[in-house]
């Protein structure tokens, strides 16, 4: 359980990590060469974009299922 729980926390502090890191990076307070040399590592376009395919598929297949 104590595994588990250490993954789970591992994960949700690297995702927080690398979104205050690119909110850093891509401020605007950033402007001129520091804004066009300095990139965010993470797409949070493409990645909500996926997160949202996702948690609508599960929520298809959700009720699909519990439609039985």
């Amino acid at each position: 359980m104590q595994t588990f729980f250490g993954m789970i926390l591992g994960a949700l502090l690297l995702a927080g990590g690398v979104y205050v890191y690119d909110s850093m990076q891509t401020s605007s307070v950033a402007k001129g060469d520091i804004a066009t040399t300095n990139r965010t590592i993470v797409n949070w376009d493409v990645a909500k974009a996926d997160w949202d395919a996702l948690r609508d598929r599960a929520h298809k297949d959700w009720v699909r299922i519990s439609s039985r």
